[in-house]
């Protein structure tokens, strides 16, 4: 390809932070919980680049032809690859792509299509270099490319913004808001490739009282790692939906007695925890079951697939609630 910007140039990444900037000089963007993409296109060339410097056309062919697909024929553009089913974000559709069976992605990328939003233009549609201009340039131009050549793209759509933090904040506090959160971007701040101080993030946090129906053992010494937290559906059965390990190692030692003495089988009754992974050995995949006795309050970013997609943070301990009061609406909101 013969761009200004070569395929591996390192996207601009943000800074997690607790609360939202506010001021005259910031811009806001939905959060989207998908895979980060830079597309690079030049003639009849297509690439998708990961946020790690991967490629990722194999696994995305709808996107490749989507990019391929726009009049204008030398650019580079940001943004996110996301799959929404029935409305919904879906992480784990993505993660199913990332497969090497060519037939199975090709199966897939028809059943549930992904879609690109776009952020940002770093090389415009002349094969000009914009990366080097201050957002609020950046983006009046990524609005001008949006309108010139994708109003009849299904695929690649343009992200959202606002100058009101009131409306972000809106964004962020809306549970029927399906986003993973909101962006906070410099407007008189080059592309920071590879840097955070141009663009925060604050993620939408959410809380949930979940059963302890187990924990697991740290891989070394006899102390708990992790709790194995749990939520009940409709028919009364516990699902294994996560696991929280959010406490100093003065509190595990103590915990360790308590949840010893309420080991007792089976624990979970639904869905429970998987078993050995490549990222884990025999010792940690292994689990102990309680007595669904414990209620603890934790905090989550995103719950999909039936899980918490990430590690959860202890909040407290729930004596006041039962057991049978965890479920999962509570994370359906």
């Amino acid at each position: 390809m013969n761009l200004p910007i070569e395929f591996g140039f390192p996207p601009m990444e943000a800074l997690l932070v607790n609360e939202m900037p506010t001021g005259d000089n910031w811009q806001y963007e939905p959060k989207w919980d998908g895979f980060r993409c830079i597309a690079f296109r030049d003639g009849d060339k297509v690439e998708l680049q990961s946020k790690s410097g991967q490629s990722l056309g194999r696994y995305f062919p709808e996107i490749v032809a989507a990019v391929a697909k726009v009049k204008a024929t030398q650019f580079v553009i940001d943004g996110e690859l996301i799959i929404t089913l029935d409305g919904e974000p879906s992480f784990d559709a993505l993660l199913q792509r990332i497969h090497p069976a060519a037939s199975r992605v090709a199966k897939l990328s028809k059943e549930t299509p992904a879609r690109f939003v776009v952020f940002d233009l770093l090389v415009d549609e002349q094969g000009r270099e914009t990366s080097a201009e201050v957002l609020k340039k950046r983006r009046q131009r990524l609005d001008a490319f949006a309108k010139k050549f994708l109003p009849k793209n299904a695929t690649i759509e343009l992200s959202p913004k606002t100058l009101d933090a009131s409306i972000a904040l809106e964004w962020l506090n809306d549970p029927s808001v399906r986003l993973d959160g909101v962006i906070a971007k410099r407007l008189d701040l080059p592309y920071r490739s590879g840097e955070r101080d141009g663009m925060k993030k604050v993620k939408k946090l959410r809380t949930a009282d979940c059963v302890v129906g187990g924990f697991r053992y740290a891989s070394k010494g006899k102390v708990v790692g992790s709790l194995l937290l749990g939520l009940y559906d409709e028919e009364g059965l516990l699902h294994h939906v996560g696991y929280t390990s959010s406490f100093s190692e003065a509190e595990k030692k103590e915990l360790t007695k308590k949840l010893e003495a309420l080991i007792k089988p089976p624990g979970f009754t639904g869905n429970k925890p998987g078993g050995p992974s490549r990222w884990s050995t025999k010792k940690t995949s292994e689990w102990e079951p309680l007595a669904t006795k414990l209620v603890i309050e934790v905090q989550f970013d995103h719950f999909t697939g039936g899980r918490f997609r990430h590690g959860t943070r202890f909040l407290r301990w729930r004596p006041d609630k039962k057991p049978t009061q965890c479920g999962f609406e509570q994370v359906s909101k």
